[in-house]
C-alpha cells in the first residue's frame, strides 16, 4: 500500500514506517558526526520509542557504546493500520544498535504498571547484570493504577481561563484556543500521571532488587519555559504535574544516597515532540523561537539536546552541571536574554495572516511529519510499502 500522511488537528493518525527508519538513521547520523563521548554504558530507559527518550538511546549507544533495554507502549501492525510510529522506531533502534555490537532489547507494554517493572528486572538481570544509568522519559495522558482505577492527565489552567492562538497542522492555520480552569480532581490526577509517583516507584523497585550499580544516577525530563509561557504551562496542570517530579527527584536522590547514586531532573528547550505539538497555544511559541534560535545559530533538536545532556552537562569533564536546585538546564540556549527579547517582539506581532513570516512554522511541520516518518530525505513515497513484509517484523 501507499502510505500518506494522516493528520487530524495537532495528531497524527498513522505512520510511514520507512520514514521511520531514515529519521531514526538521520538521528545516529547525527551522534555519529559529533563525536564519542564517555558515559554509562548499562541503561534502562522508560518511555524509549519517541521523543527524548528514544534520542536518548541514541546518543548513549552511537556516542558512548551503552547497551540499552527500552520500555514503551507501542501497536504494531493490524487490520486496523500500519501500526505506530514509535513500533517502527523500536525496530529500527534494535537493528542499528545490533549491527553496532551493542544490547538493544525493546520491551513492549504498559510501563506504569508493576508487571512491566518485573519483567524490567527480569531483563536486566539477565543482559545487564545491574544497570548504571536509568533514563525516565514517560509521557502518557493515562494512568492504569494497581486497583485497575483509569486516572487522566488534563491540559488546563489553574487559575484564570485562557485564550491565545494556536497552530493547527492539519491545516496549516492559525486558530483561537482556550484552556479552562482545571479542578483540584484534575490537578490532582494530572500529577498522578505526569508527576514523579511512578519514577519514584520504578527507583524502588530498582534498588530492591538489586539491579542499582554502585553509583547509579537517574535523571527525569521537564520543562519549565520563560515567563511569557507560564499562564499555559508552568501555572497549568502540566506545571503543576512538572513541579511534583522535581519534588520528587529530590526525595529519589535521598533513597540512593547509600549506593552513591543521585537523582536528577533535566529541564530542556522547547522542542517538537508528540507531547509538546499537542498543548494548545504553545506550538505558536515554539515556531517563533524556533525562528530565533535558527537565525541565531543555537538552535538544537532532540538528538543535539541529548548528545548534550549526556556529552556535556552529566559526565563531560566537570561532572553533572546543575543550578542551586539542583536541575540541569538544557533550556540555557532558549532562554537566554536576547532570544528571549526576540521571541517576544516576534510573538506579540503574529496573526492568522502573517504567521509565516515571523515564525518558521513550515520548520515546526516538518519536524512534527518527521515524527511520523513523513517528509525524510531518500524516501521515495510513491512506493508501495510491503505491509505484509512489516508485519513479520518485531522491536
Amino acid at each position: 500500500m501507499i502510505i500518506q500522511p494522516q493528520i487530524q488537528g495537532c495528531v497524527a493518525r498513522n505512520c510511514h514506517p520507512i520514514g521511520c527508519r531514515a529519521a531514526v538513521q538521520q538521528q545516529i547520523a547525527a551522534v555519529r558526526a559529533a563525536g564519542a563521548f564517555n558515559a554509562p554504558c548499562r541503561v534502562l530507559v522508560i518511555g524509549a520509542s519517541s521523543g527524548f527518550g528514544l534520542a536518548s538511546r541514541i546518543a548513549l549507544t552511537f556516542g558512548a557504546g551503552a547497551d540499552t533495554i527500552g520500555i514503551s507502549l507501542e501497536r504494531g501492525p493490524s487490520e486496523k493500520g500500519v501500526g505506530s510510529a514509535g513500533w517502527y522506531n523500536n525496530i529500527w533502534f534494535r537493528e542499528a544498535a545490533e549491527q553496532e555490537g551493542r544490547l538493544g532489547l525493546n520491551l513492549i507494554g504498559d510501563a506504569f504498571s508493576d508487571t512491566m517493572r518485573q519483567q524490567a528486572i527480569a531483563a536486566i538481570r539477565e543482559h545487564l547484570g545491574q544497570v548504571d544509568l536509568v533514563v525516565y522519559s514517560l509521557a502518557s495522558g493515562l494512568r492504569i493504577l494497581a486497583d485497575g482505577t483509569q486516572v487522566r492527565s488534563t491540559l488546563k489552567t489553574t487559575g484564570e481561563p485562557f485564550t491565545g492562538l494556536g497552530y493547527d497542522i492539519e491545516h496549516d492555520a492559525l486558530v483561537e484556543q482556550s484552556l479552562a480552569p482545571a479542578s483540584e480532581q484534575e490537578i490532582r490526577d494530572t500529577v498522578s500521571v505526569m508527576g514523579g509517583d511512578d519514577w519514584q516507584l520504578w527507583m524502588q523497585a530498582l534498588a530492591e532488587a538489586d539491579c542499582l550499580a554502585r553509583g547509579a544516577q537517574t535523571v527525569a525530563y521537564s520543562y519549565i519555559g520563560p515567563e511569557s509561557t507560564y499562564p499555559l504551562y508552568r501555572d497549568g496542570t502540566i506545571g503543576y504535574a512538572k513541579e511534583h517530579l522535581h519534588a520528587t527527584a529530590e526525595a529519589i536522590n535521598l533513597q540512593l544516597a547509600g549506593i552513591g547514586g543521585h537523582a536528577w531532573v533535566s529541564v530542556c528547550k522547547a522542542l517538537v515532540t508528540k507531547a509538546s505539538a499537542f498543548i494548545p497555544v504553545l506550538p505558536v511559541y515554539l515556531a517563533v523561537l524556533m525562528q530565533v534560535m535558527k537565525v541565531e545559530g543555537s538552535h538544537e533538536g532532540c538528538i543535539e539536546q541529548m548528545r548534550r545532556l549526556f556529552a556535556e552537562k552529566m559526565f563531560g569533564a566537570q561532572g553533572v552541571v546543575a543550578d542551586g536546585q539542583r536541575l540541569i538546564r538544557m533550556d540555557d540556549r532558549e532562554l537566554a536574554p536576547a532570544v528571549q527579547a526576540a521571541v517576544d517582539t516576534l510573538w506579540r506581532q503574529v496573526t492568522p495572516e502573517n504567521f509565516h513570516t515571523l515564525g518558521d512554522f513550515a520548520g515546526l511541520r516538518a519536524d512534527f511529519f518527521a515524527l511520523n516518518g513523513f517528509g525524510l530525505e531518500g524516501v521515495d513515497y510513491g512506493a508501495a510499502v510491503e505491509v505484509a513484509e512489516l508485519a513479520a517484523l518485531r522491536p
